[in-house]
């Protein structure tokens, strides 16, 4: 009973009033009486309050509800419940132990409940790297009207929850590709150019058909017009690969750019495989760390979930060489690659540019990196000393880099994105649709 004993804020303040009335007495004689009334009746009524809240061997029960995971970089909601087994309305305080990544230590949320009631709540989190975080003990602090003493219940001491890439993410663009609402959220319609389709079948000629279609061998063989008839191309391979080196360490908006390419390669491969394409996934740095074939099963997404779920960026210089020999290797059908990188310099562009074109021979890719947003307040806030001068120069000359970097890899055959992080899904979403609907896979 001793350890979940608590004195309640409140008492302190009777306590204050009966020091100072005592105070007082010593110029109003009459006082002292009424103090020593005061200090026996707030006495009696500690025991009294004392009595109530520990007559019962439980007296509040509450529960976290937990789901299996967190969706890393979203809002989480927490649901508390409290039911009240006292026979009388009761104040309560719970204070709840979160994982030590969100770096919070003055959660506490405060309500009523009526005698016999229940209450339910919930509280957000959200976390911004991927893996385990273990919820401590929610504490549950139980007062009565008196409020003099306050009694600790403490419940679901001990639970993880398992972080993933952004499960909300890819829902919320699966969702509107399915309710054709793409374009609400920043992706483009982009009209179908020339026959970007596979054959399917010969077949009879009918009025409307595309007299361009129209088959003459096979018209010949049945001295009737044939047309060929196709469908859509599917099945195309698609592959996301996530530089894993030190360059994908820097953080924007408490999020590593590591983690805005992991939350974009599930999300758009979640809408490639919508669109029958297969997709997979590699991570590298110095070594290939995870690679994940290309399937466009259904469930595949959840295979690539779980891969990418295990990545984390190394400190060293990514080898772009020994990707080049994995991908001719492992990757023998041509495929459309999307390789999350970043490039801060045209320096350390120049020194993977043989790879880079090495690879784009075989195969379509993309390279995507980053704009730095950090140095867009300093490009346009104004400057009013040299210092400031000299600050925005520098921020204006590593954004022209940038920009010079995506000329040099088109220059050189090999398609690019550069993009703000936030953007970073619906920019690489819309360059899918983009090759799509040119024929290019």
């Amino acid at each position: 009973m001793i350890k979940n004993l608590y004195i309640h804020e409140r008492f302190f303040m009777y306590i204050s009033v009966i020091a100072a009335t005592f105070l007082v007495s010593f110029w109003i004689d009459i006082l002292y009486t009424i103090a020593w009334l005061l200090f026996f009746t707030l006495t009696i009524l500690f025991i009294f309050d004392l009595i109530l809240l520990f007559r019962f061997k439980i007296g509040i029960k509450a529960r976290r509800l937990l789901p299996d995971k967190f969706s890393n970089s979203d809002e989480n909601p927490v649901p508390i419940t409290l039911n009240n087994d006292y026979p009388f309305k009761t104040n309560v305080k719970i204070v709840d132990e979160l994982p030590t990544q969100f770096q919070k230590r003055d959660f506490n949320y405060q309500t009523t409940i009526e005698q016999f009631g229940t209450h339910d709540f919930e509280y957000q989190v959200k976390p911004v790297e991927r893996g385990e975080y273990h919820f401590g003990t929610l504490n549950v602090y139980v007062s009565s009207v008196l409020q003099i003493i306050a009694r600790r219940y403490r419940f679901d001491t001990s639970q993880m929850v398992s972080v993933y890439p952004s499960y909300i993410q890819m829902r919320k663009y699966e969702f509107l590709a399915m309710s054709n609402r793409l374009t609400e959220f920043g992706l483009k319609k982009i009209r179908r150019i020339g026959h970007t389709m596979e054959f399917e079948q010969i077949k009879n000629y009918v009025p409307g058909d595309d007299v361009r279609t129209i088959n003459w061998k096979a018209t010949a063989k049945r001295a009737q017009l044939m047309v060929n008839q196709y469908q859509d191309e599917k099945s195309q391979p698609i592959y996301s690969i996530i530089d894993t080196g030190r360059v994908m360490k820097m953080p924007f908006e408490e999020l590593k750019l590591l983690d805005y390419a992991i939350n974009s390669t599930l999300a758009f491969s979640n809408i490639a495989l919508l669109k029958n394409d297969k997709a997979g996934m590699m991570a590298f740095s110095k070594k290939v760390d995870t690679i994940v074939h290309a399937s466009n099963k259904r469930t595949h997404i959840n295979v690539l979930n779980e891969a990418l779920y295990n990545i984390d960026t190394q400190f060293t210089d990514s080898d772009f060489g020994y990707l080049y020999a994995l991908i001719k290797r492992k990757i023998t059908h041509r495929s459309l690659l999307i390789l999350y990188t970043n490039f801060e310099h045209i320096s350390a562009l120049k020194r993977q540019l043989p790879f880079l074109k090495a690879i784009a021979k075989q195969h379509l890719l993309v390279t995507v990196f980053f704009e730095n947003t950090e140095l867009d307040s300093l490009i346009t806030e104004n400057a009013e000393d040299l210092q400031s001068i000299y600050h925005k120069t520098i921020a204006e000359k590593f954004t022209f880099e940038k920009r010079l970097i995506v000329k040099e890899l088109e220059n050189r055959g090999v398609h690019a994105i550069l993009t703000k992080p936030q953007h970073l899904t619906v920019n690489v979403i819309n360059k899918y649709l983009e090759f799509k609907a040119k024929g290019f896979i």
